[in-house]
């Protein structure tokens, strides 16, 4: 690991492993891991890769700006390319997952238009203008989406002081989150570990604070609002690898219907029988998805 000081000021730790001659793959991690969510892809694609992937900001050591503007999409979106000029990286491809796969679908659509990324790779991770519609008119998602309110709401803030971000987890998912039966021992506990940290934990509460997304609570009409507004963004058209767990309890596979107008050159693998936090839950499924996909595409 090592330390890359921005153009910002911001500060990120970031494994770097690979040939440093060889095709750059940036890394984007989600809520509430770091650049562990892709220990087994790193490890698989080291040989032929340059593979970097940083705590992002809020993160672990990482900087930890408390500020909820800090966290903004377009600063988010900004790390990625601040990291690449960092390492003296002009071309790369996207990973992302979960949150890192919000920002993945951002730092794509500006990529694809400043030639800096030829294809993005995302994971369980929905098209924001999909699922800006989604939580208004599906139940399901709506449901699913009812502790993205509980993460925004300062009055839970004294829980976090308390018991780290644990507390505000127990809080959210009702004593329950999805990893809990799923990851290895020891993987669980630097979690654990990480979630002590307070200043990191209201750094990542902040991203969901920042977003622009609003999420309806339960008893708001199921129709579009009349002064919604699609997000204006451009159809994504560079080579695209979507991977997508079936059985992910926070973002149902109704996440799919209609991304391929959204996305006109993607690529779609489904995993079945598997949850949300597939880079880990099924590495042989994702890593073989990554390597068809990367064969085949330039």
């Amino acid at each position: 690991m090592q330390r890359v000081t921005l153009a910002s000021g911001i500060e990120l730790d970031v494994i770097y492993e690979g040939p440093r001659d060889a095709p750059a793959l940036i890394f984007l991690h989600g809520f509430p891991e770091s650049h562990r969510t892709w220990r087994h892809q790193i490890a698989r694609f080291k040989d032929r890769f340059r593979c970097i992937a940083p705590d992002q900001r809020g993160y672990r050591g990482s900087s930890k700006p408390q500020q909820v503007d800090a966290y903004t999409p377009d600063k988010l979106i900004g790390d990625v390319f601040q990291l690449a000029d960092a390492l003296g990286v002009d071309r790369f491809t996207v990973v992302g997952h979960d949150w890192g796969g919000a920002i993945a679908w951002g730092v794509a659509m500006m990529g694809q238009m400043n030639g800096r990324v030829p294809r993005a790779v995302i994971a369980n991770a929905p098209h924001p203008v999909g699922f800006s519609k989604l939580v208004w008119l599906n139940r399901h998602q709506r449901e699913s989406s009812q502790y993205m309110r509980t993460f925004r709401d300062t009055a839970n803030d004294q829980i976090v002081r308390d018991y780290g971000l644990a507390g505000m987890l127990m809080k959210a998912f009702e004593g329950r989150f999805e990893t809990d039966d799923k990851m290895e021992p020891e993987e669980r506990a630097r979690l654990l570990e990480d979630w002590q940290d307070r200043d990191a934990a209201f750094g990542m509460l902040n991203w969901y604070r920042a977003s622009p997304l609003y999420v309806p609570g339960l008893d708001e009409p199921y129709q579009l609002p009349a002064d919604y507004a699609v997000p204006a963004l451009p159809p994504l058209t560079i080579p695209t690898l979507v991977i997508w767990a079936l059985d992910d309890l926070a973002l149902p596979p109704e996440n799919l219907e209609g991304l391929e107008q959204l996305v006109p050159n993607m690529t779609l693998v489904k995993v079945p029988d598997y949850g949300h936090f597939v880079p880990w839950e099924a590495p042989d499924a994702v890593n073989a998805a990554m390597e068809d996909f990367l064969g085949h595409t330039t």
